[in-house]
């Protein structure tokens, strides 16, 4: 009952925010963790800040080229050797220096799942609280759940090492959403800790990023669910927001 898990944390230049990710993992009073940081080659102090932490045994990281996000992801796959990993991105933090302690203790018996999941509250540039996350968690999860969407993002869901498959590059903006779901798919014992789990940074997508990321979440959609239900669901989601649209007159 006491796993060793691997965060894991993927930077580029991010000088202004990746000492409050540092900080938030190494004070966590659960001591079982290694804490890896993959940077992509920052061009500012991203890799001069971390290195004040060198002394630290349970920090280990990486600074080369990488092809982006998601190949930074699988690189600190590749370095982890713990129970579980956990991607906590620089601006994102863990939501109390007690975190991984309470989720931990919130798993009954004696057997670990393979799957620990909660919710995400929202931050600004500051740290300060925002709000939680507009979806909320579901009670109980499994992998035919993010047909609705990503209902549990990927910085408070902790998966076993041994069930995790690389994230697919083909995908430039959505992999962590086909990679949660396959991750479900192979789990078979999911947990909902009921506890807050990570502080997401707020951060606005351009237009752009955002209608290809919903290109490429409607293509792994049909993937995993079909393309009839996922067609339909997109029907029933339109209605939905024209009916909102009209509610609130802005239309």
């Amino acid at each position: 009952m006491k796993p060793l898990i691997s965060i894991i944390t993927v930077a580029y230049n991010a000088e202004a925010v990746i000492e409050r990710t540092v900080q938030s993992v190494l004070n966590q009073t659960y001591s079982d963790i290694e804490y890896i940081i993959i940077d992509g080659n920052s061009s500012d102090e991203t890799m001069e800040i971390v290195k004040k932490y060198k002394e630290n045994p349970h920090l280990t990281w990486k600074s080369e080229p990488d092809n982006g996000l998601y190949d930074a992801m699988n690189k600190g796959m590749e370095l982890a050797t713990g129970d579980y990993i956990w991607f906590i991105n620089a601006g994102d933090t863990l939501h109390t220096n007690e975190t991984i302690e309470n989720m931990v203790e919130s798993v009954p018996g004696k057997t670990m799942p393979d799957v620990i999941y909660g919710e995400t509250a929202i931050v600004d540039v500051n740290g300060d609280f925002v709000g939680m996350r507009r979806l909320k968690a579901p009670k109980r999860l499994t992998w035919k759940s993010f047909k609705m969407g990503m209902l549990v993002c990927h910085q408070s869901f902790v998966t076993k090492l041994t069930i995790a498959p690389e994230f697919n590059l083909e995908y430039k903006h959505s992999a962590d959403y086909e990679w949660t779901i396959q991750c479900l798919k192979k789990a078979k014992t999911i947990h909902n800790s009921h506890l807050v789990l990570s502080n997401f940074l707020e951060g606005g997508l351009s237009t752009s990023r955002r209608k290809d990321s919903l290109k490429e979440r409607y293509q792994i959609m049909q993937q995993h669910y079909g393309i009839v239900t996922v067609t339909l669901l997109h029907i029933w989601f339109a209605i939905r927001f024209f009916f909102a649209k009209l509610v609130t007159g802005r239309v």
